[in-house]
Formats: structure tokens, C-alpha cells, sequence
């Protein structure tokens, strides 16, 4: 079983327009609603896997009632925590060649009862995990200490700890030894606080985050492929995409595949490109179920591309 904690999810509600103009007023040719937030993606996937899972998080509102309505509807137990506040909602437009546009709204304000009562949710629901896998931003409120003390809680219990988050969030929980982290290229940058230009450059960079205490990083380089570096050796995996139509939840239907498979080695790695490249061909922030898979069209190899240049966006300044 593998239970997710999703600290500030949200509803995405998607919208195809046939163009982006300022000041226009614009008709969708489709729009969808789905649940929203890292873990809850990681959920998502792990469900149409047909793994058992649970999701922890804080629902307020009526848009957290029709979260929890919705996860339901996918077999995902929603563990709520309930707030003051409303569920935040995110917009996405997508353009014909699959240029997106987000808003993600900053979502509710946590106070400290209820982020301790979050906490308390995951100890609580946590017997019988495999995994807990720890997903995105931290809401307004909680300090980035928050998922250094969720990592050692859950140690103390005898589980493992995957962590897919950035910035302050990551660095602190570093110290906790969490078991996975899985930070996209740009995450992985500024966790080492310099540019990455080449795939040896982030390989560098995950055996920093090793070094400071992650047992293992899974990341993502987007069309680059994935690398996993552990203590069993760096891997690189990668499949080619016909066609990109929603890089969204893409790197969370990753994670999804790699806990799914146990966590560990090449054949975990593999699932996490074959998913990895199974989302971005799937609109909005839809998650893949296993006809959605190509296992065939994964390349794993321990022979890493050192000299591989990763995308521009990747080689210039930090933000």
C-alpha cells in the first residue's frame, strides 16, 4: 500500500482554447475537473496501477468536498484533515500544439493545529505502507521544517519515505534521510545552487543531494530521459514521445511507476520513463493506466550519456 501527503492539493480544471490572446474572450473546445496535487497525481496513478493507496490531506470548502468526491470515485481512500479554508483551485489552457498557460492560486493559509493535525493523519493511516510518498509545496503557514519532521516521524514507525518537493522544503528534509527524493532538472539546480548543462552535470548534482542524505534520487530531465543514483549505481532511462500533449502530473505519474515497482534498480526506473512518457501523451492532468504503457519503447542502461546536453531552459541563470 502506498499512502500519499499531499500538503496543499487542488482542483485543476483544464481548458482547451484554440489560442492564447490577451483581452479575448475565449471558448473552450473541451474542459475537464480533476483532483489535483502532487501526492494526490501520485495517488492517481498508483490507483490505475491497480495498487492500494490512500491519500492524507487537508480539504476545506466545497471544493475539498468535491475533491475527496472525486478521489473516491478513483478507489483512492481521501484521509481529509479539514480546514478553515477552501481548497484552492488551478487553471490550466492548453493550445493545439500544447502550450500551456497556469494559474495555480496560492491556496489556504495552515495554522499550526492543523498542520499538526496533518501530521497526526499520516501516523494515524500509516500502518500497513510500503511507501509514503510526500509531495509538493507546503502551504502558507507551515515552515519548511514540516517534511523533515513528517520524514523522521515516519522512520520511527519503520516506513519509508519517498519525497518529491523543492527549494527550503527539500534541503531541510535532506538532514532526515529520506529513502527517495525525486526533483525535476530545474528542482535539482537549485538544490545544488548552480546550472545544470549536461546529464553528468545532474548526476553530479543527485550525488550531492546523496551526500547531505537522500538514499536515492529518481530525476526527472524531462525529454532527457530520468536518472537513478544510489547506492547500487546511476542508471539513465529515457523513451521517445510521438506526440506531447500535457507535460502535467507527468513527473508524479513517474514517481507513481517507480513505488509501484518496489522503489529500487532499473526495473523501477524503467516504470517511471514508461509512465513518465505515458502522461505527457494524455490530456490535462490525466494519469495513465497500464494499456497506456509502453514498457517495450524504455531504454535503461548504466551506461549514462555523461556528455548528453540537457534542454536550454536548463543552462542559463538561476531564477
Amino acid at each position: 500500500m502506498i499512502l500519499t501527503v499531499t500538503p496543499n492539493p487542488s482542483l485543476d480544471r483544464t481548458y482547451e482554447v484554440p489560442g492564447l490572446r490577451r483581452g479575448a474572450v475565449l471558448r473552450a473546445a473541451g474542459d475537464r475537473v480533476e483532483p489535483g496535487g502532487k501526492g494526490v497525481n501520485v495517488s492517481r496513478a498508483v490507483a490505475a496501477a491497480g495498487v492500494r493507496t490512500a491519500a492524507v490531506l487537508p480539504l476545506g470548502g466545497p471544493e475539498g468536498a468535491l475533491l475527496a468526491r472525486l478521489l473516491g470515485e478513483q478507489g483512492i481512500e481521501a484521509v481529509g484533515v479539514p480546514l478553515a479554508g477552501s481548497t484552492r483551485v488551478n487553471v490550466t489552457l492548453v493550445e493545439p500544439d500544447g502550450t500551456l498557460t497556469k494559474v495555480n492560486a496560492a491556496g489556504p493559509e495552515l495554522t499550526a493545529p492543523e498542520a499538526g493535525a496533518l501530521l497526526e493523519a499520516v501516523r494515524s493511516r500509516s500502518a500497513g505502507a510500503d511507501w509514503i510518498a510526500c509531495c509538493g509545496s507546503l502551504p502558507r503557514g507551515v515552515t519548511p521544517a514540516w517534511y523533515a519532521e513528517l520524514v523522521a516521524r515516519a522512520h520511527r514507525a519503520g516506513t519509508r519515505i519517498a519525497l518529491d518537493t523543492s527549494g527550503a522544503a527539500l534541503l531541510a528534509a535532506l538532514a532526515a534521510r529520506p529513502e527517495v527524493v525525486k526533483p525535476n532538472a530545474e528542482e535539482l539546480a537549485g538544490a545544488v545552487g548552480r546550472p545544470l548543462a549536461t546529464v553528468g552535470d545532474a548526476v553530479k548534482a543527485a550525488e550531492e543531494l546523496r551526500a547531505r542524505g537522500a538514499a536515492t534520487v529518481l530525476a526527472s530531465l524531462g525529454a532527457d530521459g530520468q536518472i537513478l543514483v544510489s547506492e547500487a549505481g546511476t542508471y539513465w532511462g529515457h523513451a521517445r514521445v510521438a506526440a506531447v500533449r500535457s507535460n502535467v502530473g507527468a513527473g508524479d505519474a513517474s514517481l507513481a511507476g517507480f513505488l509501484a515497482e518496489g522503489g529500487n534498480g532499473p526495473a523501477a526506473l524503467a516504470a517511471a520513463v514508461a509512465h513518465g512518457a505515458a502522461a505527457v501523451g494524455l490530456p490535462g492532468s490525466a494519469m495513465p493506466v497500464p494499456a497506456d504503457l509502453d514498457l517495450a519503447a524504455v531504454v535503461t542502461t548504466a551506461d549514462v550519456p555523461l556528455d548528453r546536453p540537457l534542454g536550454d531552459a536548463l543552462t542559463g541563470p538561476l531564477p
